[in-house]
């Protein structure tokens, strides 16, 4: 695998979180087994090109032995490492942290998904809380853990300007942000509804415009947030 500079592992469908524009709610659950990993990331290793190691999902940490084990086998071979994560198994209570605290110094980067900031409107979003995923965020700031913030920008649903203002407000507390991303929602998950016979749950709706995708880009200081250039 030569000049791979970027390996992407999706290691479970597996997740918490059940958010109206991803269709892998709906489908069958798997987990990538741990021999498969190991032979993608040594092979990319055989290449000798210096490479980032993601894992996502799913929602990885629900795999946090597998993800540590696979880790520490990526720093033994040089790997720069991060996880796509939304953070909603995140708590601060055994075993859990005992078990993320093993992940933790061989982690480089965290890539945090905050559907929204509202949590009343983020249960609507998702099925769930938000109260993982911020303390999971104040939890890496504190600890000194690198994080981009990801955030998904649905019409009606995510562009709101009140709550905009408020998720800015949220990451400016946070001390170790590198990175602020606007991800513009898309309809490509529309096909696998109609595959799986089931109902599109965002209907009509349409992706964000490009104005829509700067005010919001604006509101949440995108251009501040340039730590990334220098890691």
């Amino acid at each position: 695998m030569k000049h791979c500079k970027l390996l992407v592992l999706a290691l479970t469908g597996d997740c918490n979180f059940a958010c109206r524009y991803c269709y892998a709610a709906e489908m069958r659950r798997e987990t990538m087994d741990f021999e498969t990993a190991r032979r993608a990331i040594s092979l990319a290793a055989t290449g000798g090109t210096p490479f980032v190691l993601q894992f996502s999902g799913g929602e990885p940490l629900l795999q946090l032995e597998f993800v540590t084990e696979l880790f520490r086998l990526a720093k033994e071979k040089g790997v720069t490492t991060a996880i796509d994560t939304a953070g909603e198994p995140f708590t601060h209570e055994k075993p859990f942290l005992s078990a993320f605290e093993q992940l933790l110094p061989l982690t480089d980067l965290f890539l945090l998904d905050i559907k929204h900031i509202d949590p009343v409107k983020h249960i609507a979003l998702v099925g769930a809380s938000n109260v993982n995923t911020l303390t999971l965020a104040a939890f890496l700031s504190e600890r000194g853990v690198r994080m981009w913030i990801r955030h998904v920008l649905v019409p009606g649903v995510t562009t709101d300007e009140a709550d905009l203002r408020r998720l800015s407000e949220f990451i400016a507390l946070l001390k170790t942000v590198d990175r602020v991303e606007v991800l513009p929602y898309h309809a490509m998950a529309l096909h696998k509804y109609e595959e799986l016979h089931l109902p599109y749950r965002l209907g009509e709706t349409p992706a964000p415009t490009a104005g829509e995708i700067a005010r919001a880009e604006e509101i949440l200081r995108v251009k501040d947030y340039m730590g990334y250039l220098h890691h």
